[in-house]
């Protein structure tokens, strides 16, 4: 068996030290070591966007990010997005559009919403829909979502 690492990153503004194998994912230490399971596993190979967390300021798959690569990184997890009095923007306009249905790929288009917003407060229809073309929703149409980030692009702050 490989050897475990330790590593040392900031997730959701708190330092957190955590053991990582060499072969781990992020995903896999988000939700089994760290118990962030707000993160949700879909696809495991990069292709839904369900597990999308904000790394270093960027959108990133937690199931294709190797878990001893967060050494020293900043990541953001949907457990970090709300204030402890209720919703962030960006949750609250999806639940405002209807903008989910069974709730597996929600967190992943919330993060990746709110990368984009961070980058570009005001985007086109065109940049929300290229922007989120990595997370798929097998439950709704993309519509609801695309009109829920337009939305919280006119008042959320990040």
């Amino acid at each position: 068996m490989a050897k475990q690492r330790i590593v040392s990153a900031t997730i959701n503004g708190d330092i957190v030290e955590f053991l990582a194998a060499p072969r781990q994912t992020l995903l896999d230490v988000l939700r089994d070591t760290l118990d962030l399971i707000g993160t949700k596993e879909g696809c495991s190979n990069g292709n839904c966007g369900a597990c999308t967390v904000i790394f270093n300021g960027h959108p990133v798959n937690g199931c294709l990010v190797l878990a001893v690569e967060a050494e020293g990184a900043e990541i953001e997890t949907i457990e970090g997005l709300a204030p402890t009095d209720g919703l962030h923007g960006i949750q609250q306009t999806f639940l405002e559009q209807a903008a989910l249905q069974c709730g597996i790929c929600t967190p992943g288009f919330i993060m990746s919403a709110k990368a984009l917003l961070d980058e570009n407060p005001a985007p086109s229809e065109e940049e929300i829909r290229f922007h989120l073309a990595g997370n798929l929703c097998r439950c709704t149409g993309y519509d609801k979502i695309v009109r829920a980030v337009q939305k919280a692009a006119q008042g959320v702050e990040s």
